[in-house]
């Protein structure tokens, strides 16, 4: 009898667990509305610098090889493998069989190496100045045969494997190579890749719309089968987070990611915990930060004490306090403060209005002439400390009024633009701004921060648009780059750190603890986030 109940009950666990499994099983199909918030600048992967047409490419370009989310080794992708000489100076990677481009052709190893060509083009033909110093530490590419090619670095650069593995998208060399000034008016509103998604269309102000591409090689590899099960998706352009929020509770879009104030104040109701859900979580996921830039070539900001003065007006824990509820922390640098390479000797500069002012009036400002606003005689001319702050985000505003209002007691005058995002750019890569408030993404666990502090990324629209030079700053950048020790480069990079902080190129504002989203009852996962990233390529839909 005992016997008998025991392979009953062995029989009914098991059941229960292949009806657990199986209703845990991703499913196909269905559209996954994703609010994508503003219109990519382009759509152009070679000459794309946002991060709305980085999350676009993310469907629809690849890379040699990729991540995996849970352990962040690299593992086979385009390359089905791929070998480093002993010397770590060659990398050679072998293509898969049968990769298509979605207009059908397939894909070469001439179109990797035009890929690679195209970013270190010496005359920047392709508009790819922001990526060309990931990439200086390669010599060139080598086709071998129809299925392999070989890199070649220059010297020992420790992420010159990383950059021609990962950051490097693979282009298709038959579109992406000559074009005409139609034809490249054309691809920055289009994209051909070789991704699980195919792009469809862009309208202006309302969405992109991908398709699931039924030719992808991913779908025939055992590891990929269950991942990618969108047969649409509808990247929505809402930029204002209370309506974003209004059409996550309708349904109208499935995922949103959400700031502090959001998930606390604004993502509550009836609707929240049955229909709609919002998962504040944590991971190892290279975090952003938010910042103030400074133009370092505008007379006010050149001076040290100047930038110094103004980060001791800026009430960083009032902001915390009410727009944040205590979900973040001073940011102290150009890293997130979790991060390896972030010195944490370096301490956040406290908000003291008396000590900006004491600073100010030590640098020669005084309200000479009695409007309430701090000048001084800079090269025979009186200039005002007036400036006004280019701001992209509506709902960032209002963390920028609480500096306004506090640099003018203290006789700064302090005006805030709100500007359209590609306008936003525009002005970014001519120049043309006094200060802007913007931020950065994590970028990689890695650090290497040359592309935005480097002196030689000021030119070419590169991303250092503040002008920050610093021969210290160059001299150790370019000395960690040839570091492969991490323990020893983490030193370096240390020292990076702390020159940068204490140069106040940036008033760097906020790191968050938490990542935070909303999504809709019919979007399901596996869990909240996996060790790397949230995982929506895993995610599917339930009817």
């Amino acid at each position: 009898m005992k016997i008998v109940k025991s392979v009953l009950l062995l029989g009914t666990l098991l059941f229960a667990y292949k009806q657990m499994s199986f209703a845990s099983m991703p499913k196909k199909g269905g559209t996954f509305y994703y609010n994508l918030k503003s219109t990519p600048t382009t759509l152009n992967p070679l000459s794309a610098t946002d991060g709305y047409s980085s999350q676009v490419h993310s469907y629809t370009m690849e890379s040699l090889l990729d991540r995996d989310i849970d352990t962040y080794e690299w593992k086979p992708h385009l390359a089905e493998k791929f070998e480093v000489s002993d010397d770590g100076k060659v990398f050679t990677f072998t293509l898969r069989d049968g990769i298509k481009w979605h207009d059908g052709k397939p894909l070469t190893v001439e179109d990797v190496k035009f890929s690679f060509d195209a970013l270190v083009h010496p005359e920047n033909k392709y508009k790819t100045a922001h990526l060309k110093s990931y990439f200086e530490g390669i010599d060139r590419a080598e086709v071998v045969d129809k299925k392999t090619i070989k890199f070649y670095a220059k010297n020992k650069i420790y992420k010159n494997f990383d950059m021609v593995a990962g950051l490097l998208e693979v282009v298709p060399k038959h579109i992406y190579e000559n074009p005409s000034k139609k034809q490249l008016k054309k691809l920055n509103k289009t994209i051909v890749g070789s991704g699980p998604y195919k792009f469809k269309s862009l309208k202006r102000g309302k969405g992109v719309t991908l398709v699931r591409n039924k030719d992808w090689w991913g779908f025939k590899v055992d590891e990929l089968k269950k991942e990618n099960n969108f047969d649409k998706i509808f990247m929505r352009f809402i930029k204002d987070s209370t309506i974003a929020i209004q059409r996550l509770e309708k349904g109208d879009i499935d995922f949103q990611g959400l700031q502090p104030e959001e998930f606390e104040k604004k993502a509550v109701g009836d609707k929240w915990g049955k229909s709609v859900f919002k998962v504040k979580t944590e991971n190892k996921a290279p975090a952003g930060y938010t910042f103030i830039g400074w133009n370092l070539k505008d007379k006010k900001f050149s001076d040290k004490k100047v930038r110094e003065a103004l980060y001791h007006l800026i009430n960083r824990p009032m902001m915390i306090d009410k727009f944040l509820y205590g979900y973040s922390v001073p940011a102290t640098g150009p890293q997130y403060l979790s991060s390896e390479y972030a010195n944490k000797s370096v301490k956040p500069i406290p908000y003291d209005p008396k000590k900006a002012l004491d600073i100010l009036r030590d640098a020669g400002w005084k309200d000479s002439d009695g409007d309430q606003v701090l000048d001084k005689v800079i090269d025979g001319n009186k200039v005002n400390l007036s400036f006004t702050i280019l701001e992209p985000n509506k709902d960032f505003v209002k963390y920028l009024t609480i500096f306004k209002e506090d640099a003018k007691k203290a006789g700064v005058d302090v005006k805030i633009k709100f500007i359209e995002w590609n306008s936003f750019i525009k002005a970014l890569d001519e120049r043309n701004f006094e200060a802007v408030r913007l931020a950065w993404g994590g970028g990689s666990v890695d650090w290497d921060p040359k592309q935005i502090w480097h002196s030689s990324s000021i030119e070419n629209k590169g991303s250092n648009f503040v002008g920050y030079s610093n021969e210290k700053v160059d001299k150790w950048i370019d000395e960690a780059r040839l570091i492969l020790d991490k323990e020893k480069r983490k030193k370096v990079l240390n020292k990076v750190y702390k020159e940068i902080a204490e140069d106040y190129p940036y008033a760097f504002l906020f790191n968050t603890k938490y990542t935070f989203y909303g999504h809709t009852k019919r979007a399901k996962r596996h869990k909240d986030t996996y060790t790397y990233g949230v995982g929506l390529g895993k995610w599917w839909l339930e009817k």
